[in-house]
This record gives structure tokens, sequence and C-alpha cells, in this order.
């Protein structure tokens, strides 16, 4: 029996990710998150109180999902933190696939809702995103002290910028309907990182075959 509710909770965590990506938390009914997972409200009522309950839930579900899907990513398992920090931002390019909501994200897309009237959701987002960008702020930070950067910005400050970069595409790409413009966005972010380690000794350079390569 705890097997089988745990197996309901889940399919309502994972409609409840696709259908706010679709139509956004204001507009999603519990009706569309019942339909969308096939289950009954009798069902989704014994484990949520309410839509605000499973937006809370959703958000914490969409961090451990996510990070799994990170954590076993083929960039981690790069030696060079600038080539795993580079490889990180190809493969958020990479993932942009099948519809809109297949790679939107849903913490962004909820918190630009509600974060004026509801405070819950706006932290449970920010806990979603700031723990995401601590990840690759840890390689930003060892690619600092590794290629000897000096700068008046922080491995923090980068790493947010490129939540902000990936948050900003998907919104272009909702605009113009496809995820062209996000590509050509997180491309220019790749190009904007290479250019901040460029002043290192140790810096990336391209060689005629366009292969990178480290000066040491």
């Amino acid at each position: 029996m705890i097997e089988t509710r745990h197996e309901s909770k889940t399919r309502f965590l994972n409609a409840a990710m696709h259908v706010i990506r679709v139509k956004g938390y204001a507009a999603t009914r519990i009706e569309d998150v019942c339909a969308e997972a096939g289950l009954t409200k009798g069902s989704f009522f014994h484990h949520f109180k309410s839509k605000e309950d499973l937006a809370l839930a959703a958000a914490e579900h969409w961090e451990e999902v996510t990070s799994a899907l990170f954590r076993s990513a083929p960039y981690r398992q790069l030696t060079d933190p600038l080539d795993r920090v580079l490889a990180y931002v190809d493969f958020r390019k990479e993932i942009l696939r099948g519809e809109l909501a297949d790679f939107t994200c849903l913490v962004g897309t909820m918190v630009q809702e509600v974060y004026d009237t509801n405070p819950d959701i706006r932290e449970a987002c920010n806990r979603s995103i700031s723990s995401h960008a601590a990840t690759i702020e840890a390689d930003i930070a060892e690619a600092i002290r590794e290629y000897g950067i000096e700068a008046d910005w922080t491995a923090q400050s980068l790493a947010l910028y490129t939540q902000a970069t990936f948050q900003g595409a998907f919104i272009l790409a909702k605009a113009k309907g496809g995820s062209e413009i996000a590509v050509d966005c997180i491309d220019h972010l790749h190009r904007y990182i290479e250019m901040l380690f460029s002043q290192s000794d140790r810096r990336s350079v391209r060689n005629d075959r366009g292969i990178t390569t480290a000066r040491r």
C-alpha cells in the first residue's frame, strides 16, 4: 500500500512539472494535473492539501530530478575545471530538445508568476535555482584558482549569471516559439566565459582545427 501511494504521488509531481510548464502556475487547475497523471481528485487530496502544496512539492521534486540528471552528465568526468564549466554550458544546449515544456524550467516558470504574491513558492523556487547554481559555482571557483584569475567578479556571481542567461533564454524561446534563440544565447554565454578566462597564461586557445588546448 505504501509503494502504491508513493508511485501515485510521483505521478502527480511529474504531471505538475509538465502541466505548469505548459499552462503556467495560475492557469493550472488541480483537475488538469489529475488528468495528466491519470488519477482522481480523491487521490490528489490524499497526498496534497492544495495546489500550493503541490507546487511546493513539485519544486522540490524538480530539484531532485534535475540534480540527478546533471550529476550523471558526461562533463562531470572532465578533470580540468574550466573544461567542466564550458562543457556544462554545452550540455545545457544539448538538452534543448522537444517541445518548449520539455526543456523550459519549472521553477523559473512559477517564480515569474508568484514572486510577489506567494512567498513560500518564491522561496522554494529560489532554493532550487540557487542550489543548482552552487554546483557550477564550485567548478568556477576551482577554475579561478587553477587559472590564476584576478577579477572583480566572483564564482558565485558568474554561476548566478549562467542561470540568468538560461532563464532569459527560456523566456525568449517561449516568445519566439522555438529553441533557436535559446541556442544562440547559450552559445554567447560559452564565448563570454571563455573571454573571462582569456587573461590567464593557461587560457584556452583554438588551434586551426578548432580543437581546444590549454596554454600552460
